[in-house]
């Protein structure tokens, strides 16, 4: 199973990541390219401790639903976010994708609570994050 705790992952994600441009568009969804990648961001800065996001209360933290979406469920198109994770900055798609190298290259989780599904483990946040950056991306083709 791909996770960030894995050197060739981190290097893939990044070099797929070097393809997205300000005219790159969805296949489904309402993102932007410079939304995605600020969201994709965001939610990785979460994962490392870097940002706060208000928990919610969801049967998804409990196994076995936890265990499911976690490593073998398809991630769903369209699910709601946090609104710590969305962004309407202006900034430029290349801002974006230096700030998303950065952090994808520099991965460190510590074991500890997602808003959703409660507490991971540092094994468990590197595959969330995987599969998340990996699900946007696609979003966009790449």
């Amino acid at each position: 199973m791909k996770s960030l705790a894995q050197e060739a992952t981190r290097r893939e994600l990044v070099e797929r990541i070097d393809r997205i441009t300000d005219s790159t568009t969805p296949k489904w969804g309402r993102f932007t390219a410079r939304a995605m990648l600020d969201h994709i961001a965001r939610a990785t800065e979460m994962a490392a401790g870097e940002r706060e996001v208000a928990p919610k209360k969801l049967p998804i933290r409990y196994f076995p639903l936890k265990q499911l979406a976690l490593y073998v469920l398809p991630m769903p198109k369209g699910l709601p976010t946090s609104p710590e994770l969305l962004t309407d900055s202006p900034e430029p798609v290349e801002n974006s994708k230096e700030t998303l190298r950065r952090l994808i290259t520099n991965f460190a989780p510590r074991p500890a609570n997602h808003p959703a599904f409660g507490f991971l483990t540092t094994r468990a946040w590197s595959v969330l994050v995987y599969r998340h950056v990996d699900h946007h991306l696609r979003q966009f083709g790449v």
